[in-house]
């Protein structure tokens, strides 16, 4: 999480002009709107200002505590700690500013980072919101849609091996070039359309993941090649946090 809420703080205009009490304000926005926690501890608070290299300030639970009794009301009481009165929440939303929606939607994929265990895939999601942040879009989507296709390679091999070769033995398709995956090789010799169509039948996934790796697959075809296509920021956003949450996530190795 250090990087994204760097990120954040560096969003924030005259960052370093602003008071401990505005900050503790921003950094539960941060922790509750940006990462889409259902509430923020005093212990997170601190952990923001820490990890900004800021010296994190005193009583900061009974800052928050003080939150609730101000007129207006500054916060409320939710899931053992605090989030935002609405109308805070849409104050510091404008204060932030248009200006800073590149960082913002940076850090909102940066968030995923967080939620992926340490290793290669989280390493190989790392570098694809490097491209992100470079404005490399059509790289961004190339690279997610192999972290994705990737990791269900490894759950199939470690979890579900048996279920998707007896789902390929049944195959009638003569561009697949192999009756059965041995090992991680293998599964090259399958073209991608058929692979989530074995991944299916095979009970692998569900019929509404089968249906945004099939739209994302559609995606990926039209960003790895010139075209006239515009590929916007917030497709990148959708393309790479869907397949994050619904099969990175979703199917833990």
């Amino acid at each position: 999480m250090i990087d994204a809420v760097n990120r954040f703080y560096g969003s924030i205009e005259d960052a370093g002009l602003q008071s401990q009490g505005a900050l503790i304000e921003l950094f539960v926005y941060f922790l509750t709107v940006e990462l889409g926690q259902e509430s923020a501890t005093p212990k997170q608070v601190e952990q923001c200002f820490i990890d900004c290299d800021l010296t994190a300030p005193k009583g900061t639970a009974a800052r928050l505590s003080e939150g609730l009794k101000t007129k207006p009301q500054k916060y409320v009481k939710a899931n053992g700690g605090y989030k935002l009165q609405r109308h805070m929440r849409e104050a510091l939303s404008k204060k932030l500013g248009a200006e800073t929606t590149t960082v913002q939607t940076s850090v909102t994929l940066r968030s995923l980072e967080h939620k992926v265990p340490a290793g290669s895939a989280k390493e190989f999601l790392k570098e694809t919101i490097d491209c992100f942040e470079t404005g490399a879009n059509r790289a961004t989507i190339v690279m997610g849609w192999i972290l994705a296709i990737n990791h269900l390679f490894d759950f199939i091999l470690k979890h579900k091996l048996t279920e998707f070769n007896a789902a390929l033995a049944k195959n009638t398709d003569k561009r697949v070039k192999v009756s059965a995956i041995a090992q991680r090789d293998d599964f090259s010799e399958i073209p991608e359309g058929k692979f989530i169509e074995f991944c299916r039948s095979a009970g692998i996934v569900s019929n509404d993941v089968r249906k945004i790796l099939e739209q994302k697959l559609g995606t990926r075809n039209s960003s790895a090649h010139p075209s006239g296509i515009t590929i916007t920021r917030t497709k990148v956003i959708d393309f790479v946090e869907d397949l994050v949450e619904n099969v990175v996530l979703k199917y833990p190795i």
